[in-house]
């Protein structure tokens, strides 16, 4: 029974890379447990999973998930793995194109690193739970590994070293995750206060009459700051990627060999003398120069 094996990550892998050779029951299967944990969780938050509640939604006893999956641990990384496989992007058309308009592997580093975050949130705010799913020994599999593949990918050929580029990919999936969290934390808020956000905070008169004693924070207040407040997400996810442009500009600088554009990633001779060019061509250049100034392309 796979109960016994919970404890082994070993055991997990096989789970995810469907290579556990149990036979399954006439009505339940593997993918059908995981399917219906993950409807689960999209309702009630992962603090409502249990094999039980699973089980019952099946119409099984909870002992007989069990030869499917050890527990409910190995059940939350296959529910991870499940819905990484959804795209949130059409495959790429014939020609090369992304179905939707999406970053394909033509575009430069930038768009593509972009891209990768950008599905990261979407996935969040289709399972939320997700941003709930903590610590670093959860076992990945192919889906979840094949997304780090392109946010890797994005960046590898930018001229970055090895564990810079790794570094990257990780900063960029803990940003979007810490994002998420903040959505997630909220929304339990609301259910259990049955308040929303916007209500609790609006009711907070007796803090907001002891503000005024902070002049910047009065200052900025009054100056309209708090009234159309910057997009969490857009504006942190902008502001992480110009660091990575300048971190890429910068290794070119300091680098005797041949670059890479710091916009698109094209290859980019040094020249014999002079300033290093950062660009393939006017066009990367006008893109960076409008990025800068307004935070789009």
């Amino acid at each position: 029974m796979a109960r016994g094996r919970a404890g082994d990550p070993d055991h997990a892998v096989e789970l995810l890379w469907r290579e556990d050779d149990a036979e399954p029951r006439p009505g339940l299967s593997l993918d059908r447990i995981v399917r219906t944990g993950v409807e689960l969780a999209d309702s009630e938050g992962l603090a409502g999973l249990s094999m039980r509640k699973v089980a019952e939604r099946l119409g099984f006893t909870t002992m007989s998930l069990y030869r499917h999956v050890p527990g409910r641990e190995q059940l939350i990384d296959l529910m991870c793995d499940t819905v990484a496989g959804e795209r949130t992007a059409a495959e790429a058309a014939p020609d090369g194109s992304a179905a939707d308009g999406s970053a394909t592997e033509g575009d430069g580093w930038r768009a593509r690193l972009e891209a990768c975050a950008r599905e990261g949130w979407e996935l969040r705010r289709r399972h939320p739970w997700l941003a709930e799913v903590r610590g670093g020994r959860h076992v990945p599999g192919p889906n979840i590994v094949a997304c780090y593949e392109r946010m890797l990918g994005a960046v590898a050929d930018t001229g970055l070293a090895p564990a810079e580029v790794i570094a990257v990919a990780g900063l960029v999936g803990r940003f979007v995750d810490s994002e998420a969290l903040l959505l997630v934390e909220a929304a339990e808020a609301e259910r259990r206060s049955g308040v929303s956000e916007e209500e609790w905070w609006g009711s907070r008169d007796t803090l907001f009459e002891r503000l005024y004693d902070y002049p910047t924070l009065t200052r900025l207040w009054e100056g309209g700051g708090f009234d159309q407040p910057e997009d969490p997400f857009e504006f942190g996810l902008a502001r992480l990627l110009d660091g990575v442009e300048l971190l890429i500009r910068q290794r070119y600088e300091s680098s005797d060999e041949t670059g890479v554009c710091v916009v698109c990633g094209t290859p980019v001779d040094r020249p014999a003398a002079g300033r290093p060019r950062a660009y393939c061509s006017s066009s990367c250049r006008q893109r960076a120069y409008r990025r800068r100034r307004t935070g789009r392309d």
